[in-house]
């Protein structure tokens, strides 16, 4: 059997990272997607089954340039590359909509429609890396929220236009996966508090105080960036994907609850986790 070839967009760290050193250990040629020439060394260091590619999914030449860096055929793209924009909806700039909404949504989709070609040769498959966010909705991620809602839309539709192509498509949808943005997450509530406008900082003062309680219990529960590469292996390997896969037990537990619970119910435990 021939070798099989991936590219993981967001490969630099994290999930992405352990989705590409997971797969490149289990024999497939991995095109990593990297930003950095350090995080290029770093990612090729893990193994030789490993090619990091310069890929920032809202550059357009980059896209473009995997013309000449993927092989003719592809036997799978792993949509990982994601940010999460944090804050109260009403605090955040049009710029930070948009660039949540580019690198978690719009730079995802035109990588796809890039590489679609050489996965239609493979009949290969598609993964999205979505989240739990993708499916309920929580406070102080309205936008992340949105993005990963878009991108189960997105996926979706997918799944069923490229059904006659013999292209699969699924999601992946973990919890709380300890990557670094957890570990900066104290950091992260003092920037944005601090850089709010002084009504809006009282305004929202006990909305930050019970996130940071909040996060703190979270945190504690959080699962390896490694159950999500395990999921998404899995995926890759069915005979037939799955729309969706859930990672982690306060993921299923969380959609338990939207499943369960009448909209107004859900709204109060939501306020109730971070206290107003």
């Amino acid at each position: 059997m021939s070798t099989r070839t991936v590219l993981v967009s967001g490969a630099s760290r994290g999930i992405g990272r352990a989705i590409a050193v997971r797969l490149a250990r289990s024999g497939w040629r991995v095109y990593g997607g990297v930003r950095t020439d350090a995080a290029s060394q770093d990612l090729a260091a893990e193994s030789e089954m490993i090619t990091p590619v310069e890929l920032d999914v809202t550059v357009p030449a980059h896209l473009e340039a995997l013309d000449r860096l993927l092989p003719p055929q592809l036997d799978a793209l792993v949509n990982n590359a994601g940010v999460a924009v944090a804050g109260p909806l009403e605090t955040l700039s049009r710029d930070d909509m948009h660039r949540q909404l580019d690198v978690n949504l719009v730079g995802p989709l035109a990588l796809t429609r890039g590489v679609l070609p050489r996965l239609r040769r493979a009949r290969g498959r598609v993964v999205f890396v979505s989240s739990i966010n993708g499916r309920v909705s929580f406070p102080f991620t309205g936008i992340y929220n949105a993005s990963k809602y878009a991108t189960e839309a997105v996926a979706d539709c997918l799944r069923v236009e490229l059904r006659p192509f013999g292209v699969q498509v699924g999601l992946v949808e973990p919890g709380v996966i300890d990557t670094d943005p957890w570990h900066e997450m104290d950091r992260t509530l003092d920037d944005l508090e601090a850089g709010l406008a002084p009504e809006h900082r009282e305004l929202y003062a006990p909305h930050f105080a019970g996130e940071r309680r909040l996060i703190e219990k979270i945190h504690q529960n959080a699962k390896p960036p490694e159950q999500v590469a395990v999921a998404v292996e899995r995926q890759l390997d069915r005979p037939r994907m799955r729309p969706r896969t859930l990672v982690g037990g306060d993921a299923r537990a969380i959609l338990g609850a939207k499943a369960l619970l009448p909209s107004r119910a859900l709204d109060a435990v939501w306020a109730g986790g971070i206290g107003v």
